[in-house]
């Protein structure tokens, strides 16, 4: 036989050693979220500190210069040779766009995009950035996106930066799959347990549901009530899979409804102001149970815990009773504000559920210690729940609801309204006013008399299109060398304006005055995203007629404002 006959496989080439690495994501689930053009997206911002936090959590990275380097493009470029990303749909078939993208020091500056487009099959894509051409305007890493053809597909995405030589990363650890049959999940879930207080009202939502009768599951809070982390986040959401639990053990035909009111990035200051629309949906809705969640987005509530306690009586307040459950999350860094907040569930005998007393304790744990869950699996980011964090917080609700089902609680005839408030009461009667309901005001829009369509926009209820917030707002488009100002008239004792932030540079400086003094200049751009802002811009004892005006400050007359609306007390 010739050697021309006897051809085998060639022997490879020897692997090329890889440079050291950490994950900054690691079999994190994504989901493509519907576009306004047929695309589907998923976004990850890494701004703010959030890329250093995603190697603390998911890379293992403790040395603080590799940190510090992650903050600011020119570190980036310094430590990271290349970037490894992969991509794994079920399909094997689908194309995604993978984007890595700078921010400049203002959203309209130009900024890198380092990209890649391929097939999501799970094979390892390296994207050198030796021959990158970076913008001398990049600031910092600003997000992760994963770009997919059309919507509604799910995957699981690895990404890991290779280092440039001379730096060395941590050794790279994988987690053992969470038991969630163990005596131990379940001893950690009974943990959250902090205060049951008195259950009776919650009994009676399990009561309802036996008897055949529907009943109504509302959830108010921040970003992780609006689902972020879940993928998909109208599916696999806390408030969407506690529902369906719910639903599962305790329905005996009837309809488990579900109303989920969580804005991302927003206190209760906002929450008590909206409650009656997104909650009771302007009276057409009287739910059963209210879970309120703010821990996590109150640290700069101007009131320190008024406007937390005025939103809980808002829900103790209504004629039908429904059960309220407080509940505190947690962030990454173990912390929330359940120190500053837990009187006022002790003072009315709300039954609290505390993630961070159930999972915190545990995180430091090696697995052969009794560690049930480790920080890497319980968080998408520092922030937000995986779906494996939000059936942790699925499991700690229905714990509590456990505890009241075989409670011997009475209802209170007390008015727990009479009682002193823990910390203070002074917006429970807080109502909203804006474009659509302006019967208790006298407005002159002055140059505010457009509308803003490009809102915070939000996944309400099960719904996976987000929906735009204040929608009946008053806009000025910056079109007027001498804008004129925007007034109103209104009988109150406390006001607050709702305004809109935004990332973009033809958004400017307003000033407000309530009664001829300028009470504070209100500046979109220092935020830095498109969201919705409360503020209190009036806050007295006594109820009396009072005007107010908003106004471009000078040098901003050509710019944009936008007012969302007021919170009127």
């Amino acid at each position: 036989m010739s050697n021309e006959e006897r051809k085998g496989p060639v022997a490879p080439k020897d692997p090329t050693k890889k440079r050291p690495y950490f994950y900054v994501m690691q079999d994190k689930g994504i989901f493509a979220a519907p576009q306004p053009d047929g695309r589907g997206i998923q976004f990850i911002y890494e701004d703010n500190g959030r890329l250093p936090d995603s190697a603390k959590l998911t890379g293992n990275v403790t040395d603080e210069e590799l940190l510090k380097m992650l903050t600011s493009a020119e570190g980036f470029r310094k430590l990271v040779h290349s970037i490894g990303v992969s991509v794994t749909e079920d399909s094997r078939q689908e194309k995604v766009k993978f984007v890595f993208q700078m921010y400049g020091q203002n959203q309209e500056d130009p900024a890198t995009m380092i990209s890649k487009e391929f097939t999501a099959d799970g094979t390892e894509q390296v994207i050198d950035l030796t021959e990158t051409k970076w913008f001398d305007t990049d600031r910092v890493p600003g997000q992760i996106r994963f770009e997919f053809e059309r919507s509604g597909i799910q995957a699981m995405a690895d990404v890991c930066f290779y280092l440039n030589d001379g730096f060395e990363a941590p050794e790279q650890i994988s987690d053992t799959a969470v038991d969630f049959e163990s005596d131990a999940y379940k001893t950690m879930i009974t943990k959250s347990r902090m205060f049951e207080g008195n259950l009776a009202r919650l009994r009676a939502v399990t009561e309802k549901a036996k008897r055949g009768e529907d009943v109504t599951l509302s959830f108010i809070g921040g970003s992780i009530t609006q689902g972020a982390g879940a993928i998909p986040i109208n599916e696999k959401c806390y408030a969407r899979i506690f529902a369906d639990a719910f639903e599962e053990k305790y329905a005996n035909g009837g309809a488990v409804n579900l109303i989920k009111a969580g804005v991302g990035g927003t206190p209760s200051e906002l929450g008590m102001i909206r409650f009656e629309r997104d909650i009771l949906r302007d009276g057409k809705e009287k739910p059963d149970l209210v879970v309120i969640e703010f821990a996590v987005n109150d640290e700069g509530d101007e009131t320190k815990g008024v406007c937390f306690e005025s939103l809980v009586r808002k829900c103790l307040a209504l004629s039908w009773k429904p059960a309220v459950i407080i509940l505190f999350a947690v962030f990454s860094y173990d912390w929330n504000l359940q120190d500053r907040l837990s009187p006022v569930g002790r003072k009315y005998d709300i039954p609290m559920v505390s993630v961070l007393d159930a999972v915190s304790p545990q995180f430091g744990l090696r697995p052969e210690e009794g560690r049930v869950i480790s920080k890497k699996q319980f968080f998408y980011d520092i922030f937000h729940p995986s779906n494996l964090g939000h059936m942790v917080m699925r499991d700690c609700l229905m714990d509590m609801v456990g505890a009241a089902e075989v409670s011997t609680d009475a209802e209170t005839t007390e008015d727990l309204l009479a009682r002193t408030p823990a910390i203070g009461a002074d917006f429970e009667k807080v109502y909203l006013v804006d474009r659509k309901d302006i019967s208790s005001a006298v407005v002159t829009e002055g140059a505010f008399s457009g509308t803003d369509n490009d809102l915070q926009r939000v996944e309400m209820d099960s719904e996976v299109v987000p929906v735009p917030e204040f929608p009946n707002n008053w806009h000025y488009d910056g079109s007027s060398a001498n804008p004129e100002p925007f007034r109103m008239k209104i009988s109150c004792k406390k006001l607050l304006l709702v305004m809109k932030d935004s990332g973009l540079n033809a958004y400017g400086t307003a000033e407000v005055y309530v009664d001829g003094r300028k009470v504070m200049d209100v500046d979109p751009l220092a935020i830095g995203w498109t969201h919705c802002n409360p503020l209190i811009i009036l806050n007295g004892a006594e109820v009396g007629l009072h005007e107010v005006e908003i106004k471009m400050a000078k040098g901003y007359e050509d710019k944009k404002f936008t007012i969302l609306g007021f919170g009127v007390v």
